[in-house]
């Protein structure tokens, strides 16, 4: 591929990244903003997945500093959404999980994302859905794969 044609395609995806995440986010915000944020959204949905996990987890699988997490886990602990419990054996170590509160709230917003979700997916066939979801999970791959690359460089 020509380097006009690669630059076209990335300033293409680039353009398009950007455009969908703002408005994906956007109408997120309006589903369950008045409530959480789309980053305690995400942090609650992390721990919903995994059931515990550490600050220091959360900010490995988010790719931010320890601090970010810090506030959005301070915010969370005082609407009591989610528990913090100390490691018996290395009381430095505190685990994440939700509460009953937390849990409930948690599954509200999921429904309302969902529906939201599921209202763009119902404008696409199956196919184009396979497609779409086969390549999108073909990009994280690489995008793993590079980072995994970049990080044994700079080692």
């Amino acid at each position: 591929m020509s380097s006009k044609k690669i630059k076209d395609v990335v300033d293409r995806y680039v353009d398009i990244n950007f455009s969908v995440n703002r408005k994906l986010d956007n109408l997120i915000r309006m589903e369950i903003g008045d409530v959480l944020t789309c980053e305690q959204h995400y942090t609650m949905r992390h721990i919903d997945q995994v059931k515990v996990c550490t600050s220091s987890e959360l900010a490995a699988v988010f790719g931010v500093n320890k601090s970010a997490i810090t506030s959005i886990i301070n915010r969370l602990f005082e609407k009591e959404w989610i528990e913090r419990t100390r490691d018996e054996k290395d009381r430095r170590v505190i685990y994440l999980t939700l509460t009953d509160k937390g849990n409930a709230i948690f599954t509200k917003m999921e429904e309302r994302i969902h529906r939201l979700v599921e209202s763009l997916i119902n404008k696409f066939d199956d196919q184009e859905i396979s497609r779409f979801l086969a390549t999108f999970e073909k990009l994280d791959k690489l995008i793993e794969e590079n980072k995994d690359t970049k990080t044994e460089a700079e080692e």
